[in-house]
């Protein structure tokens, strides 16, 4: 059984969180914490298509220029070469799942 308790834990961006609950070749899939007012570089992946769905809070995911806002229980799929970002403009932390297939390990790549 995993859990964020038992995961593999990991510091990422401006002080946020990640939990590595599946961590193979072709598939991860990690429970991150976004504080409040927190964000990532903009980039986009070459192989993986990426599934975000937030567990609480609110998140705010810039792709391709439109910025979308996802509250608990939605999500949304990224498709390789769409450059996008996650961040949390909102009061509270938020935490959501970040689905890829395949893994985006040595598979981001930076966008001004």
């Amino acid at each position: 059984m995993i859990s964020k308790h038992n995961a593999e834990h990991y510091i990422w961006g401006e002080r946020c969180d990640g939990w590595r609950l599946v961590d193979q070749e072709n598939r991860s899939i990690i429970h991150e914490k976004m504080p409040a007012a927190t964000s990532e570089a903009r980039h986009y992946h070459q192989k993986s298509i990426q599934f975000f769905f937030v567990l609480s809070g609110t998140l705010n995911i810039e792709i391709d220029g439109v910025e979308h806002t996802l509250r608990e229980q939605e999500g949304i799929e990224i498709s390789p070469f769409v450059a996008h970002r996650a961040f949390n403009s909102s009061q509270q932390d938020t935490e959501f799942l970040v689905i890829s297939q395949p893994n985006t390990r040595n598979d981001r790549v930076l966008v001004n």
